[in-house]
């Protein structure tokens, strides 16, 4: 054998084991119809915690400090979907008890409750109700002293153009994010800042530099958490809009005229309107939509009210979460309501995954991924997809750059490699792969696919690191 055809065997040998280590695996998951369970989107409970007892018909609370049920250790929601946020609404009185001093214990109680029931907290601080025992604070109204005889806009308990309200109200908003913003059990917060419940009557009515010293309390005290604005009128989210992303929340989801003679309604007659003439129809891209029912649902069935166009408007809206006020789901509706939790935010089904049947030690594995979001809004907290190789013996855990907060319903493609450490051994592995918790990278997100094991990791196949 002459020199020549040594070095082309050698060649050829070379060339076959390069093709082998590069031959490719194609994964195409099973995509499922289950309802899942994901951090930020889909119903929540009210004042209350998955595993609590529901309102009982047509009433509900709201404002004052929760009164919490012994837990009798399920996180069974009777009547109502599964939950993971628990939304706590509460007046300023019950806050601040004192002029600069908080009720950080209150606060704390309902964060570590919500943890201790596979929730995140959403919270809106309002500043008054309609009645004297959801006032202002005590303080701030002995400061006040009686405004009963002033002539304040419908819904104000006190004159916001006041400069004290400003300074206090707003204070008391930056301390709350001085202590909380980006704190992993809370959600999100709602920008509220005047009007009965903070609901933002009249908040048209303020003046550019009060509106803008309330709203900036917000806008400069939350940088991590996300925040969401009440849809309240076109000033006040432009503004708000034009500073930073911010989402937005109707309180009257449902209401198809029921109202006055019944000609009017926040469906027909408001939404659609204001979401385009306030500057809120992009929102979503960037931060949440947060919708709560007018009444309750069952008040919806009541009135003969079509749940499925209700439902459709809201999809259309880019809803990512629904308050239904701890009230049970009528029963002839649960067709309608899983069928809105199947597209309620995001829902990622991995289409397509690739990576090399074997990989040389110290070796690069790349991959691709296609995933589609059949959902109706991107995750608005990043949970980063990780790949894991793990056999009886070892495991590893590679954390991407994906960033999901960016995989707007659609087509979304991701395509990168890792790097093998040096220590890791030669051997078979089973390759996975998961959306995990930043901090503890355990899964966190369930995908819309088969394959999911005990462990939340979803399975792709074998990947054979070689030592040649």
């Amino acid at each position: 054998m002459t020199s020549m055809q040594c070095r082309s065997g050698l060649i050829l040998l070379l060339l076959a084991s390069e093709a082998a280590a590069q031959r490719v695996v194609t994964v195409r998951p099973a995509e499922i119809d289950d309802v899942l369970v994901n951090p930020g989107i889909g119903f929540m409970t009210f004042q209350r915690f998955n595993g609590d007892e529901l309102n009982a018909g047509l009433r509900w609370t709201e404002g004052f400090p929760i009164e919490y049920q012994e837990f009798k250790g399920s996180l069974e929601n009777k009547n109502h979907p599964a939950t993971s946020i628990a939304y706590f609404r509460v007046y300023w009185k019950f806050v601040e008890p004192e002029a600069g001093k908080y009720n950080w214990a209150m606060l704390d109680t309902a964060l570590r409750t919500a943890h201790g029931r596979g929730q995140t907290l959403m919270l809106r601080i309002a500043p008054y109700g309609t009645t004297k025992d959801n006032d202002v604070p005590d303080w701030y109204r002995t400061m006040m002293g009686d405004e009963s005889g002033k002539k304040l806009i419908a819904k104000w308990r006190t004159d916001a153009e006041d400069p004290r309200y400003a300074q206090h109200f707003g204070k008391m908003v930056r301390a709350v994010g001085a202590r909380y913003d980006g704190h992993p059990d809370l959600e999100s917060v709602d920008l509220s800042i005047v009007g009965a419940w903070g609901e933002g009557a009249g908040s048209a009515e303020l003046s550019e530099k009060t509106r803008e010293a309330l709203v900036d309390a917000y806008l400069e005290s939350f940088s991590k958490t996300p925040l969401v604005m009440l849809l309240s009128d076109e000033k006040t989210n432009k503004y708000g809009i034009s500073r930073k992303p911010v989402g937005w929340r109707v309180d009257c989801l449902g209401d198809m005229g029921g109202f006055g003679n019944g000609q009017w309604s926040h469906m027909l007659d408001y939404y659609p309107q204001a979401i385009v003439n306030f500057g809120m129809r992009d929102a979503w891209q960037k931060a949440p939509v947060s919708l709560e029912v007018c009444w309750v649902m069952q008040h919806w069935k009541d009135k003969g009210w079509d749940v499925d166009y209700i439902i459709d408007q809201s999809l259309k809206w880019h809803i990512s979460s629904f308050n239904g006020k701890s009230s049970a789901v009528p029963q002839e509706w649960w067709p309608a309501v899983n069928r809105w939790l199947k597209k309620m935010g995001y829902r990622f089904v991995l289409r397509k995954f690739t990576y090399p049947e074997a990989v040389r030690l110290q070796g690069r594995l790349a991959f691709t991924s296609w995933w589609e979001n059949k959902g109706v809004a991107p995750s608005y907290k990043q949970f980063p997809l990780a790949l894991r190789l793990k056999n009886e013996k070892r495991t590893e855990l590679f954390v991407t750059d994906a960033d999901i907060r960016t995989w707007l319903p659609g087509d979304n493609v991701y395509d990168s490699a890792v790097f093998l450490p040096a220590e890791m051994p030669a051997g078979d592995y089973e390759l996975a792969v998961a959306l995990v918790d930043p901090a503890t990278r355990v899964p966190k997100v369930k995908l819309a696919i088969g394959g999911v094991g005990p462990d939340g990791w979803y399975a792709m196949g074998k990947v054979s690191v070689r030592a040649d």
